[in-house]
């Protein structure tokens, strides 16, 4: 007899400073042990981007941000693709060298890993993208223009049929240099997540196709203190590559729920399980989770700027120390095994009053 898919979401939030995921691609170990796990496993760009570094994962779906609050609403499913045409766009800002920099890592991913790129669009006025952060801690930023970004979108999209859209914004050198220095460190905030997620957001709520982000930034002098989880980001002159990766295979987005639906389409009801941190439940995809039947899963071990428990909004979760108890969870709760029993101490059943 054939037992239906199963089916993770993981969640790290972006820029809010989380102990494993708030870096460099360093939640992308966690996400490879879940696929190995699941049939399908749903996370995002925060998760899987690693500068340079990235990871083949067949059975992932990289879904920008935006996209996962509308899947898990049940307002939006998700299509998976053999292949995206994936369209670049250069902020205006960037200077010459730093712009072909990166013209020359998407010429490399095309090359060397056979993607499909539109040509690349520059905007046609500079982004203006400027930093923030929330009493809380978290990152966040503004755009100052943000039409322009928009009419280079709709040009690769019109012109270029461009599936899947990633852009390039040139970003402050002046980022705030303690918060810099803790980030590299590994332990602060990364001050440009917050930022990148609200450009991504912008164009995946306006033309619903897959969107990601990477900052262009001067590079930064070696630091023989470096932390490993902030060390992606210092091995070239570019993050685009994790991106172009990413996009290329991210599933597309379906707004509306029809008869003709595909039989390999996915929608929140088919979630069986999502795995975030435990102090980081305040989002709009764990809200919409928790009013279904998926299994919260609660990770202690990964503490963020963002203390909401899910207690505190009567989130039914179950608590675990680490990801590695996480991974146990899963296994148990695929098998159909519930994980008291694989527990030492296990109570009577009592009697409903």
């Amino acid at each position: 007899m054939n037992q239906r898919q199963y089916t993770v979401v993981l969640i790290v939030p972006t820029g809010v400073g989380a102990s494993i995921g708030g870096y460099a691609g360093d939640a992308l170990p966690v996400a490879r042990a879940i696929a190995q796990i699941s049939d399908t496993l749903i996370t995002h760009p925060n998760v899987l981007n690693g500068a340079q570094l990235y990871w083949n994962l067949p059975n992932a779906f990289y879904v920008e941000g935006y996209g996962l609050d509308k899947f898990a609403s049940s307002c939006w499913g998700l299509r998976p693709v053999h292949q995206n045409r994936v369209g670049l766009i250069l902020d205006r800002a960037i200077e010459p060298e730093l712009r072909l920099r990166h013209i020359q890592a998407a010429d490399a991913t095309r090359a060397t890993l056979g993607l499909n790129l539109t040509d690349y669009v520059v905007t046609d006025a500079p982004l203006e993208v400027e930093l923030q952060r929330a009493a809380s801690g978290a990152s966040w930023g503004t755009i100052g223009n943000p039409d322009s970004l928009l009419r280079a979108a709709e040009v690769l999209i019109t012109k270029g049929r461009a599936q899947a859209i990633a852009v390039v914004a040139r970003f402050p050198d002046d980022i705030e240099s303690e918060a810099l220095e803790n980030y590299r460190h590994g332990r602060g905030v990364d001050p440009v997540a917050g930022a990148e997620a609200v450009i991504s957001h912008l164009l995946v709520r306006t033309f619903q196709i897959p969107c990601a982000h990477a900052p262009a930034l001067s590079p930064s002098p070696p630091d023989p203190h470096l932390s490993p989880r902030s060390a992606a980001e210092e091995l070239g002159y570019t993050f685009l590559p994790c991106v172009l990766v990413g996009l290329s295979r991210a599933p597309q987005f379906i707004t509306t729920k029809t008869a003709l639906s595909q039989t390999k389409d996915m929608w929140a009801e088919q979630v069986d399980a999502v795995v975030v941190p435990a102090t980081a439940c305040g989002g709009s995809a764990i809200l919409s989770f928790s009013q279904s039947k998926a299994q919260i899963i609660a990770v202690q071990e990964n503490q963020t700027q963002m203390q909401v428990p899910p207690e505190q909004l009567g989130i039914k979760a179950l608590r675990v120390n680490s990801y590695l108890e996480a991974l146990g969870v899963l296994v148990a709760h695929r098998a159909g095994i519930s994980p008291s029993a694989l527990r030492m101490a296990l109570s009577s059943i009592m009697e409903i009053q």
